[in-house]
């Protein structure tokens, strides 16, 4: 059976990463900082996919199969070293999203923050 989001836990997914990261030896390789530099390129090279482009562009590559999976190969590459690097720094990535959407939700009160993009710092009590 094919892996879905629905299927397979964060935890699997890190363990795989660690798999084969120490089949390679490459732990050696892996400090924070360059799991860190590698998650930026990375992301980086995802941005590329979307650069210079208007949202009907982008809406009309994401039609195509073949664009599609280059940006699923590019998230996946960027989830490989997030993976990689919350192992590193032994942080567990479920706990760390759950308290940081706690934080969000009092930076940003849904009666004050609906419909808009501004940076939490822009909501006042007054507002």
């Amino acid at each position: 059976m094919t892996p879905s989001d629905s299927t397979v836990t964060i935890e699997t997914l890190r363990q795989s990463v660690r798999t084969f990261i120490e089949a390679r030896d490459w732990d050696q390789f892996h400090t924070p900082k360059d799991l860190s530099i590698g998650l930026i390129i990375e992301a980086g090279e995802l941005l590329e996919h979307f650069r210079f482009r208007n949202d009907a562009e982008i809406a009309a590559q994401l039609a195509d199969a073949d664009f599609r999976q280059h940006v699923s190969h590019e998230l996946a590459d960027v989830l490989f070293f997030l993976l990689a690097l919350s192992h590193k720094l032994n942080i567990d990535l479920a706990q760390a999203l759950d308290e940081k959407m706690a934080i969000s939700a009092q930076r940003y009160p849904v009666e004050k923050a609906r419909g808009k993009n501004l940076k939490y710092t822009a909501y006042t009590d007054t507002d």
